[in-house]
């Protein structure tokens, strides 16, 4: 494992009182940073109690870790996320999206988790497996994610990929912020995702978890949403007409709500 960046970035909104609800990490997924929290979850969240905190994974963002990205392992995000954890005054509940989903997986494979929600999951089988799905049957979609390069984006790239992460109702504002925060992404994570390396886990989680994923999204479609909440001994959430990026879609609330509804169960 790499050594952890010094500075790694994080954002946070806190309740307007003292709270005794846990407070809350968002993890993001691939190719992004903490950003994508911003706009809707951590404020909301905060406003109904919880202290919420979204971290950019080293490499990410405003992070330190650039660098060496490239060497990065999946285990060095759950370092980072470990790093977060240890600042806060009680043991977080995490929240993953895609990515961040199977980071909380490794979590839960090798230590105590207080809960995670997991959204959009890497399924049970794989990246591998969806990289074959998606080459299959989106013969466009592989090759510009292979050769993707955020600072030479083209209106090409982005008419092939746009309808894989975003509703077509989702605003203008929120995509072209989001492409600020477009990142690459470690090659040791994508391929450690795809030898399934987050699936490390017992057949039954002992940690309270919630799977949830849009019926929209063509990245982790429902079958992928529903294999992994079978293995975590669940039933899977599936929101209607969603996207893969389902915090920034104008029903991001119905999202927040479910999520909100579990945290409140497991209290």
């Amino acid at each position: 494992m790499l050594a952890p960046p010094y500075d790694l970035e994080v954002r946070s909104r806190l309740p307007a009182r003292p709270t005794r609800k846990p407070p809350l990490i968002f993890i993001h997924g691939g190719y992004c940073d903490a950003w994508c929290w911003e706009p809707h979850f951590l404020p909301w969240f905060a406003s109904k109690g919880w202290p919420a905190y979204a971290l950019s994974l080293r490499g990410h963002g405003a992070s330190d870790g650039g660098e060496t990205l490239f060497l990065a392992g999946l285990d060095d995000y759950v370092a980072d996320v470990e790093h977060l954890a240890g600042r806060l005054a009680a043991p977080p509940i995490l929240i993953g999206h895609s990515m961040g989903a199977a980071i909380c997986e490794r979590m839960m494979a090798t230590r105590p988790v207080r809960g995670a929600a997991l959204l959009a999951p890497v399924p049970p089988s794989g990246l591998l497996a969806v990289a074959a799905r998606l080459a299959a049957k989106h013969p466009d979609y592989m090759p510009q994610m292979m050769g993707l390069d955020p600072s030479r984006l083209t209106d090409a790239t982005l008419k092939v990929l746009r309808p894989f992460y975003f509703s077509e109702r989702v605003e203008p504002a929120i995509l072209r912020e989001a492409l600020e925060h477009l990142h690459g992404e470690s090659p040791r994570v994508l391929f450690d995702l795809s030898l399934r390396l987050h699936w490390a886990l017992p057949k039954r989680a002992t940690s309270p978890v919630l799977v949830m994923g849009a019926d929209g999204d063509r990245i982790a479609i429902p079958d992928d949403v529903h294999a992994t909440a079978r293995h975590h001994g669940v039933e899977a959430t599936l929101l209607p007409g969603m996207g893969h990026m389902l915090m920034l879609e104008p029903e991001w609330k119905e999202a927040a709500a479910v999520i909100a509804g579990w945290l409140t169960e497991i209290q």
